[in-house]
């Protein structure tokens, strides 16, 4: 009888996918011990959004939160999400903070990291992996799959190779939309298996599209061996399959599965309430947790639909969704058929939104696709369209190799820049991979974390952007079809800054002088100019940050900045005056 292990997702990806993992602490902390007796192959504790979320919102220390949890449950191997060179962030890091950082990911009590790379670029994966292999971890090396013209079982083999012979002790299929149909799935763990018989194959899928249970099965004859899977309560719609439904059918057709019933029956009585609470206060929609096809036509993940839906309401262009679906493919296209997964899932909607927004593709650039454009994110699946790439970056020199390789390191620098708040090397960790967010959790730390002030309740209009943690439907029209649509505010890594103040009012340009303006709604995240500076044509005067990407604003011409209206903090509207030059 041939054994299939499970990994239980509820503290990480069952709640970032439900709740934009907003699950605190101390609101499952009583269940820890029932889970550590459960009998998982490991928990998925840690990683992905969860860091950025505990500072941001959560008031939580996310290494205090890891160390208690590993406190609780000392027997079950405990799991985190590695974005590899970008660790928990948007771009790539120097090497001496990815090895700091996994050395001391496993120091806080990880057994497994799970290391994916959004371009399946493997040179991204190959210092985390050698870290947590030299550091006694398990290192998962990971395949973001996805489908395209470039995209074939034999090159997603070769990169199992890869994975091997760099220290991977398993290898995971991540399947971010839950697009794997149960025979193409069949078909690639058949493959893998083939080439490398002794290698644990583990599966992660999403329930979205209602084809993840088929999907398993199939996975599991043609030989994985363990599948991600969340406790029923938590499972469905964008999370995983149910824990105790996956049990009993594998039971069923022949295979052991050595988890304690009873454990599951306690977990999920518990997680009842826990969802409940969530319902209630208007953070769970019960759309969000249901079947949703739509997938299946554009292949864009659950978080990031919600994710596009939240941008275009906080822009009061929730009637631009079609056309933002429509370009989202044409743009993934262009970059060289990225796969959809965090960081290249959020940089290709924002794109596709920016380009419908604007009224002309690629007229509005964030920063991160500038970098992507030059090579900075890695190797794309396919070239990136070459006419795409000179309108976006010009002439500038593309990186041919490691991007890594040409950063200095950056761990002792950002201690001596912390100095006395940084009360141990896991603050400067977090610090560098969020610096804002960890200087503000820093600040109030020291303050003792002083209760914030509750939202004022005002009447809706229509103008208004919701409250971050809300959610809002939508019936959307797609294909020619109608969908109902959940959307959550403030997604699962970060949402717009809450409350900002408006940008205060300018004079119009005198004759003679030039008005540089806001291309797009956003805020104003550093202003690089001030008045009577001389400016070039091209120097950038303000960067603002929308939809989690940072926008560069530069000077169309030279001359000497006469005033500047935009300030930092300050919320700004398309055509918003940013800074006058004369």
């Amino acid at each position: 009888m041939r054994k299939v292990q499970l990994t239980e997702t509820v503290l990480r990806d069952a709640n970032q996918s439900l709740i934009a993992t907003r699950l605190p602490y101390d609101k499952f902390e009583s269940i820890l011990e029932t889970i550590n007796k459960a009998g998982f192959y490991s928990a998925e504790v840690w990683g992905g959004a969860t860091f950025d979320v505990c500072l941001r919102y959560l008031q939580e220390d996310p290494w205090e939160r890891l160390r208690k949890i590993r406190a609780k449950m000392p027997d079950t191997k405990l799991q985190m999400l590695l974005r590899g060179q970008n660790i928990l962030g948007y771009k790539h890091y120097p090497d001496d903070v990815v090895r700091k950082f996994v050395a001391h990911s496993i120091k806080n009590g990880i057994d497994i990291i799970r290391i994916f790379d959004a371009l399946n670029d493997v040179r991204n994966l190959e210092v985390a992996i050698d870290e947590t292999v030299k550091n006694g971890g398990h290192a998962s090396g990971t395949i973001c799959y996805t489908t395209s013209p470039v995209h074939t079982h034999e090159t997603f083999v070769g990169m199992v190779k890869d994975l091997k012979s760099m220290g991977a002790a398993s290898i995971c299929i991540k399947d971010m939309a839950g697009i794997m149909g149960p025979q193409e799935a069949y078909n690639l763990v058949a493959a893998i298996k083939d080439a490398e018989p002794e290698m644990p194959v583990v599966i992660h899928t999403h329930s979205t599209t209602g084809l993840a249970f088929m999907t398993y099965l199939k996975c599991v004859e043609a030989g994985a061996d363990v599948l991600d899977c969340a406790i029923s309560p938590m499972s469905g719609g964008t999370s995983q399959p149910a824990t105790e439904t996956m049990a009993f059918a594998l039971r069923d057709m022949g295979y052991q599965v050595d988890l304690d019933d009873k454990a599951l029956v306690t977990m999920a009585d518990f997680f009842k309430g826990v969802r409940a609470d969530f319902l209630k206060d208007g953070v769970l929609d019960p759309i969000s947790m249901a079947t949703d096809t739509q997938c299946l036509n554009y292949q864009i993940p659950g978080g990031m639909l919600s994710n596009l839906i939240s941008q275009l309401k906080q822009m009061n262009a929730i009637d631009r969704l079609d056309e933002a679906l429509a370009e989202t493919p044409k743009v993934r296209k262009d970059l060289g058929y990225p796969p959809l997964v965090t960081p290249t899932s959020q940089m290709v909607g924002s794109q596709a939104v920016q380009n419908v927004l604007a009224g002309e593709r690629y007229k509005v650039v964030g920063k991160e696709i500038k970098a992507y454009c030059r090579g900075e994110y890695g190797r794309t699946p396919a070239p990136i369209d070459p006419e795409i790439q000179k309108k976006i970056v010009g002439n500038a020199p593309i990186v041919e190799g490691r991007f890594a390789d040409s950063l200095e390191p950056g761990f002792e620098a950002a201690k001596a820049e912390l100095g006395a708040t940084a009360t141990c090397d896991e603050d400067v960790l977090s610090y560098i991979a969020f610096p804002q967010v960890a200087t503000a959790f820093f600040k109030d730390r020291e303050a003792g974390f002083p209760k914030k002030e509750a939202p004022k309740t005002e009447k809706k209009t229509e103008s208004a952007a919701p409250a971050v943690g809300s959610t809002f439907n939508y019936v959307v029209n797609v294909n020619g079809n109608q969908y109902a649509v959940t959307g959550v505010v403030g997604d699962a890594a970060a949402a717009a800054p809450a409350a900002v103040p408006a940008a205060a009012p300018a004079a119009a340009p005198a004759a003679g002088e030039t008005a540089v303006k806001s291309p797009m709604p956003g805020s104003v995240a550093k202003v690089l100019c001030s008045a009577g500076q001389a400016v070039n044509a091209g120097d950038v005067l303000v960067v603002l940050e929308a939809m989690k990407m940072e926008i560069e604003v530069s000077a169309p011409c030279a001359g000497t900045v006469k005033s500047v209206a935009a300030s930092a903090g300050a919320a700004v509207a398309t055509d918003d005056l940013l800074v006058t030059i004369g």
